[in-house]
């Protein structure tokens, strides 16, 4: 998985990346809970529940390659069912594939899954080796 990742930004880069994670996430919550209803049930939740469940990972820093992927492929699907203003699906699809290409940041779940890690070998073990 740290393959998908070039780094983990941190400072105000990853500060940047978790505010676009906290925006992102706000306004699919936004848009799950006031369902358009001009149509039928299912066209209309249930792109706007994957986005949500979407959401929830990007919030959380979770996988989020796949979960900005699934949202830009959801949010598209959105915008295509003219349901309402086409411009907040594609705001928010681009949100997600931005967020895809860039990662989530070292403030995430992802950072500390799949990032780097530093391994400290014992003092003793270093001593057996300077005196081979």
């Amino acid at each position: 998985m740290q393959r998908l990742f070039s780094t983990f930004a941190s400072g105000w880069p990853g500060l940047g990346l978790l505010l676009q994670r906290l925006l992102t996430a706000a306004v699919l919550f936004h848009s799950a809970i006031v369902l358009k209803g001009d149509a039928p049930l299912l066209q209309s939740a249930a792109p706007q529940v994957i986005g949500a469940v979407a959401g929830i990972f990007l919030l959380a820093g979770l996988w989020t390659p796949a979960a900005g992927v699934l949202l830009g492929i959801v949010e598209v699907w959105i915008a295509c069912l003219c349901v309402g203003d086409p411009l907040i699906p594609i705001m928010l699809a681009i949100l997600g594939l931005t967020l895809a290409m860039l990662g989530p940041g070292a403030w995430s779940i992802d950072a500390r899954l799949f990032g780097r890690k530093h391994i400290e070998t014992p003092a003793r073990e270093s001593a057996y080796h300077s005196h081979i």
